[in-house]
């Protein structure tokens, strides 16, 4: 079992907003599409989702003041695409609570067991 580490407040307040994020339907799939294709325009993320462009660009928004996207200029159009500081940062959290767990149910089975 590993050492459980505490979750700092500061940790918290950076990690909320992705997870806020991701919490989404809509947003989550669009991250896995992004994920998985590498960088594309609004259009490309709009085209047969049944979403409007309008929707989707306050969605990529969102992700982006999350950290979770960035966006650049290609000619006429902006090109979003992952950004895995922020994939990596949430992963790192949710690693801290599943050691929490570990660690709370270590001692559950060491008290159980005495």
């Amino acid at each position: 079992m590993r050492n459980a580490t505490r979750i700092s407040g500061k940790e918290a307040r950076r990690s909320a907003p992705i997870f806020a994020a991701l919490g989404d339907e809509t947003r989550l799939r669009m991250l896995s599409r992004l994920a998985q294709s590498g960088p594309m325009s609004i259009t490309s993320l709009t085209a047969g989702t049944g979403v409007t462009r309008q929707a989707v660009t306050k969605h990529l928004r969102r992700m982006e003041y999350a950290g979770l996207l960035q966006a650049s200029r290609l000619g006429r159009e902006r090109v979003w695409e992952v950004d895995p500081a922020s994939l990596d940062m949430a992963e790192q959290y949710l690693r801290t609570i599943s050691d929490q767990w570990d660690a709370a149910l270590g001692r559950l089975k060491a008290f159980v067991e005495s």
